[in-house]
């Protein structure tokens, strides 16, 4: 994907995306790092208290790798699919902004992208994809299996067409998750947080938490 189509895409705005939240009643659980309440900690909807946690992927290169290959550094982490018309775009888009605020503040953050859609996503797709972005973005894809257990454990939710004619759509949650290193989730951020706000929150959370 080159970067005029990408920018084509972001255009396009929320054109044929149908995004939606995870339903059911669940509790909501407050997630952060200790000391990072000024940080903008979010509260999130969820069945569980835990949030994140260990995936076995295939990167762009078609290479299975894991968490503790992949969060090397605080990273954002979007799941979402390159199909996808116009929320996909935005939001990453926004991450990136964001990223490059940080990296102007010295703060080395990296934009991570995990495929929904692997019959289409192969490992080339998302590495090209992930490219026309940013050098810094992770693209990850892998079987069925392996992105369902991930999106799983960042209760992640996605939902498959019944029918795969075209250039089909795919339902799902929208948030990017903060995730840092050793201590794994952090935060989230709403689709309509700008990247000012995303950049700071990050920032906070780095700075009270002694990372780079």
């Amino acid at each position: 994907m080159k970067r005029d189509r990408l920018q084509g895409a972001i255009a396009a705005g929320a054109v044929g995306a149908v995004v939606l939240a995870v339903g059911g009643t669940y509790l909501a659980a407050q997630r952060g790092l200790d000391g990072t309440a000024g940080c903008g900690a979010s509260q999130i909807a969820t069945g569980s208290e835990t949030i994140g946690g260990s995936f076995s992927l295939v990167n762009g290169a078609g290479a299975t790798v894991t968490d503790a290959n992949v969060i090397t550094n605080p990273s954002l982490v979007y799941f979402g699919y390159t199909f996808c018309p116009g929320i996909c775009p935005i939001d990453n888009a926004r991450n990136i902004e964001a990223v490059e605020l940080l990296t102007a503040r010295g703060l080395d953050v990296v934009p991570v992208f995990i495929s929904i859609d692997p019959e289409r996503d192969t490992p080339k797709v998302v590495a090209e994809h992930s490219e026309a972005y940013h050098p810094k973005m992770i693209g990850l894809t892998g079987t069925a299996e392996q992105v369902k257990a991930a999106a799983d454990a960042y209760k992640v939710y996605y939902r498959q067409p019944e029918s795969k004619v075209g250039n089909y759509m795919l339902d799902h949650s929208t948030f990017t998750y903060l995730v840092f290193p050793d201590s794994g989730f952090a935060n989230f951020y709403k689709r309509d947080d700008s990247p000012t706000v995303v950049a700071n929150s990050v920032a906070c959370f780095i700075e009270k938490n002694g990372r780079a």
